[in-house]
């Protein structure tokens, strides 16, 4: 940056620019500040937690799985039922435990209206702890 002394007959020139240069030195300087004192602020808080004496809840010995395959076909475990007896069906493999979570897993080219009929189907029957289940992984396009 120049500056130009004005002489006696002259005024003194006006300084177009922002001298930027202090107000990134105080940036810095506080950038370093919270970068020590961030670490320094989480406190780790030791907690010894007393031993519940409830008994764990009992798992069911077979899990149930609602397939939906891209032809239409609906299968309970290995059964394969239609939307009508997917309620009988149900009832029938989880011993008439309404409680029991069924585990539905659809093909990709399954419809959503495809889904919520079964979806549907189960909670005429009583059912209405549904889990979605999904693959794993990222599925890359």
């Amino acid at each position: 940056m120049a500056l130009k002394l004005a002489s006696d007959s002259e005024d003194l020139a006006i300084a177009h620019e922002i001298n930027v240069t202090p107000f990134i030195d105080v940036m810095l300087v506080l950038l370093i500040i919270f970068m020590v004192a961030a670490p320094l602020a989480t406190v780790d808080v030791k907690v010894e937690l007393p031993v519940s004496t409830a008994q764990p809840a009992p798992r069911p010995d077979a899990l149930v799985y609602l397939t939906l395959q891209s032809g239409g076909t609906m299968l309970v475990n290995q059964t394969e039922v239609s939307l009508a007896t997917l309620g009988q069906t149900v009832t029938s493999m989880t011993g008439e435990d309404r409680e029991q979570r069924i585990y539905l897993r659809a093909d990709k080219s399954v419809t959503y209206d495809e889904i919520m009929q079964a979806m549907n189907a189960l909670r005429a029957a009583g059912y209405v702890q549904v889990a979605l289940m999904g693959a794993e992984g990222l599925e890359t396009r």
